[in-house]
Formats: C-alpha cells, sequence, structure tokens
C-alpha cells in the first residue's frame, strides 16, 4: 500500500521543521503544500530534499491546499492520502492508528478530538468548540452522519474515492463540503480518536471569520448551499 502524508502549511516556519522529522519517523513519501507563506517557511522548505512541494504563489487557503494534495495523489496514484495540519496540533506518530483504521471496507477516517479524552489534552478556544459542536450537531442532523468532531484536519482517505469528490471551497469551509459529499457519495466513514492540542488558541482565521458569529454563518451558508446542490444532482439522476 502506497500511503502519502500531505501537509498544508502557511507561515508555519516554526514548527514545520520538526513536524517534518517526526512524520519521516513513520512515513517515506511527504507532500508540503506551501499554500502562500510569507515569512521563512519558503527558506526551510528549500533545505527538504526529502519531499515532495507544491507551491502555491499566493495564499489560496486551506481548501486550496488540501484539493492539491488530493489531485497529486490521484495523479501520482497512490493508494492512501493521509492529511495533516503543521501546526503541532496533530501528532505524526498517530499516522499508522490512522492507516490500521483505514481497512477494505473503508473510505476515509477522520480524526476527533471529542471521541475519548487523553492525558495530554488541552481545551479548545471556547468560539472553536461551540461552533464545532454546533456544525457537527447540524450535519449529522442533517445527513444521518453519527460524527464527533466536524473540523478535524487529521484524516485518512483512499485515494480511489477522490475521484468522485467536487470540493470547490478554497477556505475553511471544505470540511463541511466534504462530509455533505462523502454522504451522497455513501462513503464508508470511521472516526478514531486523537488527542485535542491547542498550542496556539489565539491562531486567527484571517479577515471577517475571525468574528465567531461570521464564521459560523459562513459555513451555515456552505453547508445549505451544498445540500441543495447535491440534491439537484441526485434528483437529476447523476453524481458529480
Amino acid at each position: 500500500m502506497r500511503a502519502l502524508v500531505a501537509i498544508p502549511v502557511y507561515n508555519e516556519e516554526r514548527h514545520v521543521a520538526e513536524v517534518l522529522a517526526q512524520v519521516r519517523e513513520v512515513a517515506s513519501d511527504i507532500l508540503v503544500v506551501n499554500d502562500g507563506s510569507t515569512d521563512g517557511t519558503s527558506e526551510l522548505l528549500a533545505r527538504e530534499k526529502d519531499i515532495h512541494l507544491i507551491v502555491h504563489c499566493r495564499n489560496r487557503g486551506y481548501g486550496a491546499a488540501i484539493r492539491s494534495a488530493m489531485g497529486f495523489a490521484l495523479a501520482q496514484r497512490y493508494d492512501v492520502l493521509v492529511t495533516m495540519d503543521c501546526d503541532g496540533q496533530h501528532e505524526p506518530y498517530r499516522i499508522p492508528v490512522l492507516l490500521e483504521a483505514l481497512t477494505a471496507d473503508t473510505d476515509m477516517v477522520s480524526g476527533s478530538r471529542y471521541l475519548r479524552r487523553f492525558r495530554q489534552d488541552s481545551e479548545p478556544p471556547q468560539d472553536r468548540r461551540r461552533i464545532n459542536q454546533l456544525m457537527t450537531q447540524e450535519i449529522n442532523e442533517r445527513l444521518g452522519l453519527c460524527i464527533t468532531d466536524a473540523f478535524c484536519g487529521f484524516k485518512a482517505y483512499r485515494v480511489a474515492a477522490l475521484r468522485d469528490l467536487d470540493l470547490t471551497e478554497d477556505g475553511w469551509a471544505m470540511p463541511v463540503q466534504l462530509w455533505v459529499q462523502a454522504a451522497f457519495l455513501g462513503w464508508r466513514i470511521r472516526e478514531v480518536a486523537v488527542p485535542r492540542l491547542y498550542l496556539d488558541p489565539h491562531r486567527a482565521f484571517g479577515g471577517l471569520l475571525d468574528d465567531p458569529e461570521v464564521r459560523l454563518a459562513h459555513y451555515r451558508e456552505v453547508l445549505e448551499r451544498e445540500l441543495a446542490r447535491c440534491l439537484a444532482v441526485w434528483r437529476g439522476g447523476s453524481r458529480g
């Protein structure tokens, strides 16, 4: 099984070298998507000789970076794609846990920071926890899912299943669109527990999304729009 670990980065000069060193201990194929970094991240990545690298000339957003990683995994015919953040929230040594959970009858394994408690758990910022709870509940109710964490970026995908996705969200709302499409496609989904680590609880989303109410409204708008689109496609007798 050929597995690719993909890490989107944007201004992560504080963490990128350490994260890559830790990922190398458990994975041999690593892709970094440098999403328009303007700090010293690009210079640090230039010193890394044993990684695949995609560079976005400008910051396009988290969703766009994940789409680039998915496209690369498909083009290079990997079997599995693992995605993880570069800010210290995700512990690379848990990558094998996700891979083990991605059995033959599973299309996506999603990490959950709320499935159970870990000794090293930290408290999330209140607005992030509240929005995550609300959106997770709404996604479950609207899609008939039973997930516990709608926004964890630590995931493992069966690459063959990625061909059916039609993701268009460039920013932080991409996971909402992903859950809707996964549900309509009938993906077989499993959650695995991962620690809840917030090394910098003050990290910004950027622009208007730094306002929690604006962010929540945006997520709900994307949910409604994607539900309507997928329903229209389903009723039309095709998927895509």
